[in-house]
This record gives C-alpha cells, structure tokens and sequence, in this order.
C-alpha cells in the first residue's frame, strides 16, 4: 500500500511539475498559434505552489525525487519576482515625481445595485488620499449625463484636471468605457480600434514640464466575463453582443479570448513602437506576468512593480483566484521610485500605484 502511494506521489509530481514547465512556455507561444500552453500561465502561480510542496514533502522523507519540482522551479525563477517581491526595493524620492494609479472600477457596482452615486464618491475619496497626476480607469460606466460623472473625478483631482475619455453603448443613456485623468495637460488624444471586441485602448499625450509622454491605457479581452459584465455588455449596441457570442461556453471561450488578447497585444506593441514620446503604458491586460499578451507588450519596458514593488502583486480580488493582471508599465528614461497595490476598494480589482522619477 505504502508503494503505492508512492507511486501516486511520483506521478502527480510529474505532473504538476510538466504543468509548470508547459506555464513558462506561454511567454513564447501565441495562442493563436497554439492556445494549450495559456491555460497553463494563468495557473502558474498555483502551479508554483504545487511544485514548493512536493520539494518539501521530498524533502522530509530525504528522497531525491525532490530534484524534479525544484530543477523546474529553478528554471523558471526570471518569472517568480513577476509576481512577489520578497524585499522592498523602493528607491529615495529624487527630483520631480509622477504619481501614477490604475485602477478597474467594475462599472462602479452599478450591476451589484450599488447605484453608481455612492461608488464613485467612494473612489474619488481614494483620488483626494492618494492624490496621482494620472489615473486611468477601465470599466469606467456611466448613466445619465456624462460629465457628471467626469467632474466629480477631476473636483477630487484639483478641479483643473484635464481628461480622455472613450465610451461605448452611446444612445441608451448609459455609457461603458475607459478614462484617462491627468493634472498636467492632455494635448492630443487617439484611441486602437480592436475588432470583434468591446476591449479598449487609449493613448494620451501629456505635457509635463518641457517633456511630452505618451500614456496608453488598456483594457484587453476579458478572459473570463463575469456576470456583471455579461450583464451590462449584452445591453451594449450589435458589436458588445457578437463579442458575447463568441465567449459562451467555457473552455471555447478562453480559447476565443486568448486568440483575440494575443493580437490585442501586438497592435499595441505596435503603437508603442511607433510613439515619439517616452511610453507609460497601463491598465487591465486580463492576463497574467506567465503569458503572451504581458511579455508582447512589455518588451524592453519597465514593470513598475517588478522594479519597485514589494509583497505580492496580485490586483485581481474577485469570484475568480486571485492573481496579477493591472500593471504599471514604462518607460526606462523614468526611474521607479515605489509601486504597491492598494488593498481597498469595492471593486473586483485593487488599485495599483507607482510614483516615477522623471530626472535622469
């Protein structure tokens, strides 16, 4: 019996520890090439602690099989700080600074029966705490005039803040979308089209001092919508419901989003290639550190909290296991000075926030 049960161990560490392996594959593959790998990434910081436990368990009873989970660990320790930063690597404040947040409001709890009032004063009570020059929402919604909504924020910002703004469902009094808010001028603003999608992305050039940077803001495919989403966006115009057909159906509709996420992903790269202004590019990519669409768009960027983060990192709280998937990207002309994750809020996603250093 005691062999057998060994034999059981032996395999499932295998397993687990092939799992593991296949997760640092979904970095390279796309998955509109091959989608198997994907599935994998998003489990990876599970997969992770599976493969800590068999080395332990190993480990006690002084066998060698331990070499198999921790020979895979080891192999894929460029990924682990992606998620935890196990010392405080903040940098001293030096010379002007840029404070950065964003944040995914989840529709303001509009479809939780929250009414959208007491929410985003909620929110613009972080702002007013927090105090960012920029902050870019996703799932910004709003119901009923749409400046509303756009003065409360920028009264919590000083009153002066200037804006960039996208929405979807115009028509039906009720707008879902995506935000940028800045306390220094927006002096152009341009928006990617995605296909087939009711993802968003913004781009916003914004003068800071003598400079100009370039601020994208995302909101890509959502890999699993939840039923708030499913909700709201089933009421949007023809183009919300033919993204909604194409995500019924579980494991067909991961698929479906990886696919769509993995070029989202490109386009992006590809304006961010294309800009003539330092990039900071933000917001909720719906994809983990262990995936195509982060490590496409990143590129040579910087990860704010990879750079300056301490904890772990994860931003996404709701009915699904938690992980990382909102980032701070930027830049290497910035410095990060601090990044952290703001455990608060009532949406389904934490605040992330990270000041930059905009000296040499």
């Amino acid at each position: 019996m005691r062999r057998l049960l060994r034999r059981i161990l032996i395999m499932a560490n295998i397993a687990v520890a092939l799992s593991l392996a296949l997760s640092y594959l979904s970095v390279h593959i796309a998955p509109d090439t091959i989608t198997l790998p994907a599935f994998f990434g998003l489990l990876y910081p599970y997969l992770l602690l599976l493969n800590i436990i068999m080395v332990i368990v190993w480990a006690v009873n002084l066998s060698g099989y331990s070499a198999i989970s921790l020979a895979v660990i080891i192999a894929g320790l460029t990924h682990h700080g992606n998620y935890i930063q196990l010392f405080d690597s903040s940098n001293p404040e030096s010379g002007s600074q840029l404070t950065i947040i964003t944040y995914n409001v989840e529709l303001f709890n509009h479809y939780e029966g929250a009414g959208t009032n007491t929410t985003e004063h909620y929110i613009s009570s972080i702002i007013e705490e927090e105090m960012p020059d920029i902050i870019s929402f996703q799932e910004y919604y709003v119901v009923g005039p749409e400046s509303d909504t756009e003065a409360l924020i920028k009264e919590a910002m000083g009153g002066n803040a200037s804006s960039h703004i996208k929405l979807l469902g115009k028509g039906r009094e009720r707008y879902y979308g995506i935000a940028t808010f800045s306390t220094h001028p927006i002096i152009n603003r341009g928006e990617i089209i995605h296909p087939n999608s009711a993802s968003l992305t913004i781009y916003s050039d914004i003068v800071i001092a003598d400079d100009t940077i370039r601020v994208f803001n995302n909101h890509l495919q959502s890999f699993m919508l939840n039923p708030i989403e499913h909700t709201f966006i089933e009421e949007l115009s023809a183009r919300g419901e033919d993204a909604i057909s194409e995500v019924r159906g579980v494991l067909g509709a991961l698929g479906s989003e990886y696919r769509k996420r993995a070029l989202q992903a490109r386009v992006v790269r590809a304006f961010i290639d294309q800009s003539p202004y330092p990039v900071i590019v933000l917001g909720d990519f719906n994809d983990t550190p262990v995936s195509y669409a982060y490590r496409t768009i990143r590129g040579s960027l910087k990860d704010s909290f990879v750079s300056a983060g301490y904890g772990a990192g994860f931003t996404y709280r709701g009915p699904y296991p938690s992980n990382r998937i909102d980032y701070i990207l930027h830049d290497k002309r910035f410095r990060t000075l601090n990044s952290s994750v703001i455990r608060r809020g009532i949406s389904d996603h934490y605040p992330l926030k990270t000041s930059l250093s905009l000296s040499d």
